[in-house]
C-alpha cells in the first residue's frame, strides 16, 4: 500500500457521487432510495479512499463496513441532535437520523460486492504480471 492518486477510482467516485445525489434529490421511497443507495454509499466511500491509496488493502472493505455500522448506531443515538444540527437538512441527509437494521444489511452487501470485485481485479492483475 502506498499513497498515490488513482484517476480510475476518482472517476468512479465522482460517478457514484452523482448517482447518490440524484437518488437523494429525485427518488422517494422504494428499493432504490431505501436499499440500493446504502449499497452505493459503501462503494462510494471505498472508491474515495482508493483514489488516494494504491496497492492492495486487504481488509479495507471490512473497515468501511465497521465505519458504516458505527454511523448507523450514531443515528440510533441521535448524533445529529446531540451535535445541535437537527435543524440542518444537509446534516440530516449526510449523517442520517433513522436507524434501520436493513441499512446495515445493505452496507454488508455493498462491502461484499466491493470485496469480490477487488478480489477478481487483483487476481487478474497478478496473473497478468506472472
Amino acid at each position: 500500500m502506498k499513497i498515490a492518486f488513482s484517476l480510475k477510482y476518482f472517476i468512479t467516485f465522482m460517478i457514484l457521487l452523482a448517482m447518490i445525489i440524484a437518488i437523494a434529490l429525485f427518488i422517494e421511497g422504494g428499493f432504490i432510495r431505501n436499499h440500493f443507495g446504502d449499497i452505493l454509499i459503501v462503494v462510494f466511500i471505498y472508491c474515495f479512499i482508493r483514489s488516494f491509496i494504491v496497492g492492495r488493502v486487504r481488509f479495507l472493505w471490512l473497515y468501511i463496513f465497521a465505519f458504516a455500522v458505527a454511523v448507523e448506531f450514531m443515528q440510533y443515538l441521535g448524533l445529529v441532535y446531540m451535535l445541535g444540527l437537527g435543524h440542518s437538512q444537509l446534516a440530516r441527509v449526510i449523517i442520517g437520523v433513522t436507524f434501520d437494521w436493513w441499512d446495515i444489511v445493505m452496507y454488508f452487501v455493498g462491502c461484499v460486492v466491493v470485496y469480490f470485485i477487488e478480489r477478481r481485479y487483483h487476481l487478474v492483475y497478478e496473473l497478468e504480471e506472472a
